[in-house]
């Protein structure tokens, strides 16, 4: 018989990581929600799961600074993760309240108080201000630990998370598409470890084609991910890096940069980039992670896939 892979992802369950994880690996893998980003992580490293889905950015919000945190690795934990894929989820968010506190769909003028991520409050500040001004907001882990909260508090409370949530939790949804912008979209980030053999060779070594193999031999963009600190005290050294990935014609796709937890104001930067020729990223990437050797402090390849 044939093993179900096990997959990881940010808890509780019903949160957009969830869903996330259910439209990637579909509905045969094994799922298994995780308390916070590092447990979600440490999973994978410690071979307790094959594959960590995890929310990296938002079109609307920006980067997602627990997950390059955790990519920065000061303390070496996650030496053998990887990225090896990555997913879009259009994200709608909802503001969701007990069936038995409110008794009409669209009564939210008199909610007391407000539960999500604080990803979210940035996402809809537009709804948030117009028709829930001034209304105490209360940080949680997870859109679905806000909706899992409500489903349970007896006052007049809401949540911001999905209609999936709802679902769930068995709560009304008040109101959908409170999102600033209709295309809301999360990019996330699938990760493996490098050493693990169920992950490294057969169909799953490229996971965004280990449903429908057929694709596997279709040209596809591919995108590497390399994180790097400079010298403090130099001039331009920031400058002498980037220009490697211009060398070989690198198109940056993304940059972030994040404290490296080492020394105080140094910054661990994060490239992402793409090959202007398919199919030569690989000797280029080798290359550029080559030479960065001799102008950064340290320098790591956090992965390559396709998209």
């Amino acid at each position: 018989m044939e093993r179900r892979i096990k997959v990881t992802f940010l808890g509780p369950v019903a949160s957009f990581s969830h869903q996330a994880a259910v439209e990637f690996f579909g509905e045969s893998a094994e799922l298994l929600p995780r308390i916070s980003f590092a447990h979600t992580l440490s999973a994978v490293q410690q071979n307790e799961a094959d594959y960590a889905i995890i929310p990296c950015e938002n079109s609307t919000n920006g980067a997602v600074v627990q997950t390059f945190d955790l990519l920065a690795d000061p303390n070496n934990f996650y030496r053998d993760v990887k990225v090896c894929g990555a997913h879009y989820l259009t994200v709608h968010h909802c503001l969701l309240a007990r069936r038995s506190v409110f008794t009409r769909p669209y009564d939210y003028g008199s909610v007391t108080k407000l539960y999500t991520h604080p990803q979210a409050w940035g996402q809809c500040e537009s709804f948030l201000g117009a028709d829930l001004k001034g209304i105490e907001r209360q940080d949680v882990s997870s859109t679905s630990k806000a909706a899992d909260i409500v489903s349970k508090d007896t006052e007049r409370s809401a949540a911001i998370a999905s209609r999936f949530s709802a679902g769930h939790y068995g709560l009304e949804v008040l109101k959908e598409h409170i999102e600033d912008k209709g295309d809301n979209i999360t990019r996330f980030l699938v990760l493996r470890n490098s050493g693990s053999e169920c992950t490294e060779s057969g169909p799953l070594s490229d996971p965004i084609n280990f449903r429908t193999p057929e694709l596997s031999t279709s040209p596809v963009a591919r995108k590497t991910l390399i994180s790097f600190t400079v010298r403090q005290d130099t001039p331009g050294a920031l400058a002498d890096a980037l220009l490697i990935f211009k060398s070989y014609g690198m198109n940056l796709t993304s940059i972030n940069s994040r404290p490296s937890q080492k020394k105080n104001w140094q910054y661990v930067f994060f490239v992402e980039c793409q090959g202007a020729t398919l199919g030569e990223d690989d000797k280029a990437v080798a290359e550029i992670l080559y030479r960065l050797q001799s102008v950064t402090e340290k320098c790591r390849h956090l992965g390559t896939w396709s998209e």
